[in-house]
């Protein structure tokens, strides 16, 4: 499966604000959490995101990205705000697409297990025009996770507990709606291949922006060994050893002297 996630806005658009909180840092930090959750536990997913950073992107440049890409699935993440008074979840397709349609069946997957977890009320499932689910060719979603501006629902923003609830809620979803395999299955052994461990985690997050712009999807998994604490990029799960040393072969080439652990 190939996703396209976006975190919406980004840059000099910092979407909705309240209570000391901007949208753009709030969904990308959701986003980033989705796309760790999916490629490192889950088998044959790629994901492409339209911002890593707090970048500047025009609409028109997401769905043209996506499309070019042949996504499978466009999603994008997103806060809301109305005047303080408002809270909840709620998501959308576009307007024009029947309940019966495929984008739909796919939202009301992904609606139901957002809910399980993300502790906010239940504002429903909508439709509307909005850009990136009219321009983009393959399905589309867009969610609001709850509201900028109340304060209930910003004092969760801020939780990073909460937050990683959030984007389980949307990867569960996928994984549901795409009848995606878990790495390894939860049993036998699994080839991980590094790509780098660092001491420093601005350094792990400068290789994982590297093997990014050398379209090698990558995150940083923190892990303990003899009682201190490293950065490892991992580059890529598999359960079969082949495929696991055919990724470490791409990778070295872009130069970084990678390795396989087993586990």
């Amino acid at each position: 499966m190939k996703l396209y996630l976006d975190p919406g806005h980004g840059g000099t658009d910092p979407g909705a604000t309240g209570n000391g909180l901007q949208e753009k840092d709030v969904v990308l930090d959701i986003a980033l959490r989705i796309r760790d959750l999916l490629i490192g536990n889950y088998e044959n997913v790629s994901v492409h995101m339209s911002r890593t950073g707090d970048t500047t992107k025009s609409l028109a440049q997401r769905t043209n990205e996506a499309n070019l890409l042949g996504a499978d699935y466009f999603l994008s993440i997103h806060c809301n705000a109305f005047n303080g008074s408002a809270d909840g979840y709620e998501d959308f397709i576009h307007s024009n697409l029947l309940d019966s349609s495929q984008t739909a069946v796919y939202r009301d997957i992904l609606h139901a297990e957002i809910i399980k977890l993300n502790g906010l009320r239940n504002r429903g499932k909508k439709k509307a025009n909005f850009h990136v689910l009219r321009e983009s060719s393959m399905p589309a979603m867009l969610t609001e996770n709850g509201f900028i501006d109340h304060s209930g629902n910003a004092a969760l923003m801020k939780q990073n507990a909460w937050k990683q609830q959030v984007a389980e809620g949307h990867v569960n979803g996928l994984a549901r709606a795409f009848n995606l395999q878990e790495i390894n299955g939860g049993t036998g052994q699994l080839y991980k291949v590094i790509a780098g461990s660092f001491k420093s985690k601005a350094n792990a997050d400068d290789r994982v922006s590297f093997l990014n712009s050398k379209g090698i999807q990558s995150f940083v998994e923190q892990v303990t060994i003899s009682g201190e604490t490293w950065y490892r990029v991992q580059a890529g799960a598999f359960t079969n050893r082949t495929n696991a040393e055919n990724h470490l072969q791409v990778v070295r080439n872009t130069g970084i002297d990678a390795f396989i652990i087993v586990q």
